[in-house]
């Protein structure tokens, strides 16, 4: 069970996290304060070549435990030898997992501590991948990769992106809350929505005027995003239905992109049948009737007229009663001004069963931005949330899901 530690007080379970050699180890850092904010102990291992790059005082601050660097220690193995320590986790997660650490795993090297560590365990094993893209896809990692894979070792990532060496392509290191996912995935596998298809809209829309330009708003798609991971840690088979936005797939979700609200309609239609639709998609209202063919330009009679019509409603058309009607469909309200009166206008006008009502207006931070504050809005009453990060609110919202539906997917 997730929770046996040596020493310090009981928390939900322990993590062993070897800190590799790579300019993503600074990431460490945060997936450190991530993990001690849901409640899980880390012990921190920094390899000779991760010290390079983070320091040590930085790591033990952020832990709250002793950093351990070398195999033979006496002050260290007089407190817990190395072959106990390596056992002591819940799991033993390796970021960044460089080619190197890779490749010395496969081959069975116990030549310092983390590698003695990780030959010794008996533990789960999760590692996230860090190197540069002619690395990746060399084939001696590729090899390494399959070899660990076929061991059971687990991995979360790389993903496709600018790296610091300048380059583009697969390689980079997931993002922390990505990390923290996988490894809450591995140490709670309780998994109340297994069975469950959920479709969650995100991100914004964006309606062509010309080959050029286009109408969008200010949508970063994080918190749909975010609930997508989150009911997939839960065990949902998530179809994630996305506008352009610039953010990472999260692990075991089926993403499906698309630009404009026609699309978004359709992609989600396509995705049916489903228990759980979440629209959480800031979907533009209006389109323009005809797109020009060619840039428009300007000229001396002034701007062009624009003849917008009205786009579909996804979250009305979701929430028709009918047999491809989700369980429960769930829509969001992004407000300025008057939210709950709106909010709740909108759940009854669509036909939600839920919806999620927060605050946009000017310095709200919300758009673009890590925290929200939400009122939850159902048949019964609200509930007001304190502002919290993103991942945090789809958590919340993913638990409250899997309780309301329990009763009908049992």
């Amino acid at each position: 069970m997730p929770g046996a530690a040596t020493g310090g007080t009981a928390r939900r379970g322990r993590v062993l996290l070897i800190i590799g050699g790579g300019i993503a180890a600074y990431k460490s850092l945060e997936l450190i304060r991530l993990l001690r904010g849901r409640d899980l102990a880390v012990t921190p291992v920094l390899t000779a070549a991760g010290r390079e790059f983070v320091t040590p005082l930085s790591v033990q601050t952020l832990a709250g435990e002793p950093v351990r660097e070398e195999l033979f220690s006496l002050t260290e193995d007089s407190a817990i030898g190395h072959i106990e320590l390596s056992r002591s986790a819940d799991l033993v997660v390796v970021c960044p997992a460089t080619a190197n650490l890779m490749a010395r795993m496969r081959a069975g090297l116990a030549d310092d501590l983390a590698t003695t560590l990780l030959l010794a365990t008996d533990t789960p094993v999760l590692l996230a991948p860090a190197m540069n893209v002619r690395m990746w896809q060399h084939p001696a990692t590729r090899e390494s990769l399959a070899v660990l894979r076929e061991r059971g070792v687990a991995f979360v990532g790389p993903e496709e992106g600018d790296m610091a060496c300048g380059e583009f392509g697969p390689g980079r290191l997931a993002e922390p809350p990505a990390i923290l996912a996988a490894i809450e995935g591995m140490l709670f596998p309780e998994r109340p929505l297994e069975g469950c298809h959920a479709l969650v809209t995100a991100g914004p829309t964006h309606e062509p005027i010309d080959p050029v330009r286009v109408i969008a708003n200010r949508s970063s798609g994080k918190q749909g995003f975010a609930i997508a991971a989150a009911l997939a840690r839960l065990g949902a088979r998530v179809t994630l239905v996305s506008g352009p936005v610039s953010l990472a797939t999260p692990p075991g979700v089926a993403r499906v992109d698309v630009e404009t609200a026609r699309e978004m309609l359709d992609a989600c239609l396509a995705a049916l049948p489903a228990e759980i639709a979440v629209c959480v998609a800031a979907v533009a209202d209006w389109r323009v009737e005809s797109e020009a063919a060619g840039k428009i330009k300007k000229d001396a009679d002034g701007p062009p007229v624009l003849r917008l019509v009205e786009n579909p409603d996804i979250l009305a058309t979701l929430a028709r009663p009918g047999p491809q009607r989700p369980r429960l469909v769930i829509g969001f309200a992004a407000e300025t001004d008057h939210l709950l009166e709106h909010a709740a206008a909108k759940r009854v006008r669509k036909g939600a069963d839920w919806l999620v009502a927060n605050s946009v207006g000017a310095g709200s931070g919300v758009f673009g931005g890590d925290t929200n504050a939400v009122t939850l809005l159902t048949a019964t009453g609200t509930d007001s949330w304190p502002a919290l990060p993103k991942d945090e609110v789809a958590g919340r919202l993913a638990a409250r899901i899997a309780s309301a539906l329990s009763g009908a997917l049992s």
